[in-house]
């Protein structure tokens, strides 16, 4: 029996992904993530930030590679994996890495002189990268509310 080895992160990329293969051909996206916690301390909020390595494989590498960029706001969810080995110095170093199994990125929204529009930012592991404009048809130019504008309030609030 297999011992429990799950792990969900959110955060933003700290840098772009970087895309390479292996010698027989298979990819890997390497990312890093950076994840903000914030507590009470004394009389004000403190902020506490931790960085982690995510890497994924085969199709999912390469669409998070398409898709992310520094800043990007991303959800993963994956196992962690420790990788061990002998420093140039002999002694034994270590170092963990969250493997994606899935993997969202958090919706980028562009604005337009137009129209409000946003680019759907939902990837799965099983599926292929998309770049789809939604339309905001609730949008009220007078009163600058609409359906998108009421989700940028939300994702605040989430995110």
């Amino acid at each position: 029996m297999n011992n429990l080895n799950s792990i969900l992160i959110e955060g933003n990329l700290v840098r772009d992904p970087l895309l390479r293969s292996t010698p027989k051909g298979t990819q890997v996206c390497t990312m890093s993530l950076a994840s903000n916690r914030y507590y009470k301390q004394d009389s004000g909020y403190e902020k506490e930030v931790s960085f982690f390595e995510v890497e994924t494989w085969a199709r999912l590498a390469e669409a998070c590679y398409n898709r992310g960029r520094k800043g990007r706001g991303i959800r993963v969810v994956g196992r962690l994996k420790q990788d061990r080995w002998n420093g140039s110095d002999g002694k034994p170093q270590s170092r963990i890495t969250i493997v994606a199994e899935h993997v969202e990125f958090r919706p980028e929204f562009k604005k337009d002189s137009s129209t409000k529009t946003a680019a759907s930012g939902n990837l799965a592991a099983s599926a292929a990268p998309y770049e789809d404009e939604i339309p905001d048809e609730d949008f009220d130019e007078e009163s600058g509310e609409g359906a998108l504008a009421m989700l940028d309030k939300a994702e605040a609030a989430v995110f």
